[in-house]
This record gives structure tokens, sequence and C-alpha cells, in this order.
């Protein structure tokens, strides 16, 4: 049986992609592995570029963007049984040397892990939230920020460097290693989510049927963030907004779910006049202003259209 199953989803970032790839290439010895690629139906050369620059890379081409978890469940399906895990990897991030062997020495000998996360960091080093607490009302309705600040027992902080590994409540999917016995009891990822909140639901489920998700802190993976975000800012934060709903609905009471959807809108409002304010003030000047008022009309002219599946970045059948 092969060991690892690196497994990665791409929309049209190919330079990313690349990189990627040369990374796992790069720092993965002594463990044997995979590579799958899932392209959701890039206009940007990517997958010519993998068949062209690895020719032992498997790869799975989606003529439209079928979103994260749909994506990486068709690697599942048709590998699952052939490895002992399974690795996710985001396109922007890179490999540091010895990070996979540390996930995969630690997974090896923590039996009750499901799920194990890296610490990822940024490209000088500067340490990222690498895991972070189910949603909660608290979370989504106040600043994080000051949830940390007040409660740093209770909700984690960047600030805090683990010395060993910990375990958390949810890691951060940049980088993470699943043990394949664990998917095969509770299942593969929810494609009711579309992008963001997959892998959160995903530890939740883990950690309902008895497995563990830990942070391993010696393997570090640097993350450059947010790519394909940038190429849809508004769009993302729908998805964000609808996703979150999406694990409250499934997660959470229906009280809960119905005071999310009440407050997190009247959040948006909030927000949103707060910053028309503000680009009044300065007679819109500021493009970071400018910028942040955009996204909370879009979000809330989400919200009064119903939230429809059109808005967003999920495409809509019928609609090219």
């Amino acid at each position: 049986m092969i060991a690892l199953n690196f497994i990665i989803v791409n929309w049209n970032t190919r330079q990313l992609l690349i990189d990627c790839i040369r990374s796992i290439y790069a720092t993965v010895t002594g463990i044997s592995y995979h590579i799958h690629v899932v392209d959701n139906g890039s206009g940007d050369g990517s997958v010519k570029a993998v068949y062209d620059q690895f020719p032992l890379a498997f790869v799975i081409e989606n003529r439209d963007n079928k979103g994260f978890a749909a994506a990486v469940n068709q690697a599942l399906e048709k590998n699952i049984t052939n490895y002992t895990y399974s690795v996710l990897l985001n396109t922007d991030t890179l490999l540091q040397k010895g990070a996979i062997q540390s996930m995969y020495s630690f997974m090896e000998r923590q039996k009750d892990a499901g799920i194990v996360g890296a610490q990822l960091q940024k490209p000088d080093g500067a340490r990222q939230h690498s895991y972070d607490n189910h949603p909660t009302l608290a979370t989504e309705l106040f600043n994080k920020s000051l949830l940390r600040w007040l409660f740093p027992g209770k909700y984690p902080s960047k600030k805090t460097q683990a010395t060993h590994p910990v375990e958390v409540e949810s890691v951060i999917g940049a980088c993470m290693m699943i043990r394949n016995r664990a998917i095969e009891d509770v299942g593969k990822l929810d494609e009711d989510y579309f992008f963001f909140f997959e892998e959160t639901d995903w530890c939740y489920r883990m950690q309902k049927a008895g497995w563990k998700v830990y942070h391993v802190p010696d393997a570090r993976v640097i993350h450059l963030g947010g790519q394909s975000k940038k190429r849809a800012p508004w769009q993302s934060q729908v998805e964000y907004c609808r996703s979150l709903y999406t694990f409250f609905k499934k997660n959470r009471s229906a009280l809960s779910y119905t005071m999310l959807r009440t407050f997190y809108l009247a959040k948006i409002i909030l927000n949103l006049a707060t910053n028309a304010a503000g680009n009044a003030f300065v007679f819109f000047q500021n493009e970071r202003l400018r910028y942040r008022l955009s996204i909370y009309y879009k979000l809330f002219l989400w919200h009064l259209f119903l939230c429809p599946d059109w808005m967003g970045l999920k495409p809509v059948k019928g609609k090219k």
C-alpha cells in the first residue's frame, strides 16, 4: 500500500500549482506517495503545465468549477483504499523540509488521530493561524481578536507557539493529513459546502465519531494565503457566508441558526453603514475603504435577494 495520496485542487492558479508540486518532490523523501491534481475547469493552462512538467502526477479534469469538497471527493473515490493517508494541499502552499515527515511520524504513533494540520507561516517565517475553534455565535458575531485577547485559553491565537503536538478543535485546511481509515468511518467531505468550512465540518464529524484532531507545530508550511479568493473577492465572501450558514444549519440548534442569520445580517448592515460614512468622510479617496464598502454592499444585496446561488462562485446550471 502507498503511504500518502497528495490531493491538490486547482482553479486558475497555474504557477502556484507548479510551485506547490515542486515543493513535494523537493521535500518528501523516504515515504511512498502519489500526487493527484483535480482541476476545476481552469482556463490558464494549468492542466497542460502539469502534464508537461510532472508526467507521473495523476490529473482529473473537470469542465467547470465543482467546488473544493466535490473535487477532493473525486480523488478519494478512486484511491482511498490504496493509501494509508490523504494529504490535502492548497495550491498556495510550499512544503518545508521535514514537514510531511513530521505529520506522517505523528500519525503513525498517534493511532487515535483522524486529522493533523501543519504550522502555517508567511514567506518571512511569521506564524499564521493554523488551528481554530468550531464556529459558534460568539466567534461569528464578535471580534475574534478580542476573544483571543480576553480568553486566550479558549480561543487559540497564532501568538501562542506550541512546542509539541496539541489536540485542537479544527485545523486550517491549507495543509492537512487525514487517516483514510477515519474517512471510511466518517465519510468524505460534505459537498453541501462549495468553498470554505469543508475541513471544519470534517474535523467536527471526526471528533463526534471518536477521532481526534491535532496541530503539529514542527511541520512548517509556507502559506501565501487567499490566492484564489483574490480572483473573485466579493463572490468568495458570499461563499464564506453561505458555508457558515450551512455549518450552523447542520451542526447547531435551530435557535442558534436563526440567531446567526438574524444578527449576522445586522452585523453586515452595521458594517455597510459604518464604511459608507467613512468613505463619505474622505470623499471616497481611500482605496481600502472603497474595497470594504463594496464587499459589504454585495453581501447585503445577496441577503436582500434571499441568498441566491447565482451570486457567488458556484456555477449555476443553465448559465455560462
